[in-house]
């Protein structure tokens, strides 16, 4: 296996790290990665095969689990109970009773109130530059998801502020001063969250939460803790992802002069500029993959990003194709794990794109998208458009 070094904090990497990719995937569908001291899955196939192995999983085996720190207990006492990071009989049933509340139905009621947000934004866009992420992308997902849970929309501020600050755990710059804004969000999310929950066992309405309430799965229904945890996931995975997806899809398409967005148009922006570039499992059992052996207690991660950008799987692959065919994008994980917000994340990229361009087809760029300092995730910090006078 080849070893390669590449800082996850250097500028130019975050800024395009698909050029590192391609140089790794040459070398195999594996490479070791220097700086995170990790195992990491390249090409399309490998990527694909870990994270439908059941031999893998997303839980830390119990010999190799950290001591935390007291300082950082909250964070991981909320993360504990996440279906995000659980296996076995708890994944199943957490998962289950999501996707009982969950359905395409009620996904697809969302539309009409969705498509109005979204003429809603546009009717306050000013006429001079400004920047697209503050005034749509990120007000879009952050109030859907709001609505869809049924947490008043007036505190979307924040829930966007408190989901940044949790979710800025998970990246390669991770400092002290950042560790502690995390979790100050968690505690502030999880009373927020306790005291709604509350509320909703007392009056409860046909939102999600109170759904989940409800909800019960062989006859066990999801504790206060489970609540909590559940409810801040899809607070912070329904709309973190696509804040990311929604403004990296828009630059591309305006650089490209592109306006017409198809479903294969919204797979496209999926796949060629991920929002979540890496996703790690843990080996539970000694395995074989392609000529790669694993034995217990290995953590490979899996390079979506660079799956995406495979050349064995999508043809010229660094090419944005809004027509293109091929095999199903890595972009929203795989396996038991695969995001249960897909649907509604492909429902609000179509919606949103397609509203924008129809109100605004003489939309320009009037400065250098920047992404953000932030690796693993990969979103822009800012988007300064402007619409043509």
């Amino acid at each position: 296996m080849q070893h390669y070094s590449q800082s996850p904090t250097d500028p130019a990497f975050v800024q395009n790290p698909y050029p590192f990719y391609d140089q790794t995937r040459a070398g195999g569908d594996f490479f070791w990665w220097d700086d995170y001291k990790m195992i990491c899955a390249v090409s399309h196939s490998a990527v694909h095969a870990v994270l439908r192995n059941r031999k893998m999983g997303r839980e830390c085996p119990a010999e190799l689990a950290p001591d935390i720190p007291p300082a950082l207990q909250p964070f991981y006492d909320v993360e504990a109970h996440s279906m995000l990071e659980l296996e076995g009989e708890k994944h199943k049933r957490l998962r289950a009773l999501v996707l009982r509340a969950f359905t395409s139905r009620t996904i697809a009621a969302l539309a009409p109130d969705m498509r109005q947000l979204c003429h809603d934004l546009i009717d306050q866009f000013p006429d001079e530059p400004f920047d697209l992420l503050t005034a749509y992308a990120q007000p879009v997902p952050v109030v859907v998801i709001a609505r869809l849970l049924g947490v008043p929309e007036d505190r979307a501020d924040d829930l966007l502020r408190w989901s940044n600050a949790m979710v800025a755990m998970y990246q390669a710059r991770r400092t002290p001063e950042i560790e502690a804004a995390a979790i100050a969000a968690t505690n502030d999310f999880t009373a927020f969250m306790r005291g709604y929950i509350a509320q909703r066992r007392a009056s409860p309405t046909d939102d999600l939460i109170s759904t989940l309430i409800a909800a019960e799965e062989d006859g066990a229904k999801l504790s206060e803790e489970e609540l909590i945890t559940t409810c801040i996931l899809l607070l912070n995975a329904g709309h973190e992802a696509t804040v990311h997806t929604l403004g990296n899809g828009v630059k591309t398409l305006l650089e490209r002069n592109i306006r017409d967005i198809s479903e294969s148009c919204v797979e496209e922006i999926i796949r060629y500029d991920p929002p979540l570039h890496m996703f790690t499992r843990w080996v539970y059992e000694d395995v074989t993959i392609g000529d790669q052996a694993f034995k217990r207690g290995d953590q490979i991660a899996c390079l979506l990003g660079a799956a995406n950008r495979d050349p064995a799987a999508y043809d010229d692959p660094n090419r944005f194709d809004p027509a293109r065919k091929g095999p199903q994008n890595t972009s929203f994980g795989g396996g038991i794990h695969f995001c249960v917000g897909a649907p509604l994340a492909r429902l609000e990229l179509r919606i949103a794109l397609e509203v924008l361009f129809e109100r605004c087809p003489d939309l320009r760029l009037t400065g250098k998208p920047q992404y953000g300092d932030v690796f693993h995730f990969h979103g822009l910090e800012r988007l300064l458009v402007q619409r043509g006078i």
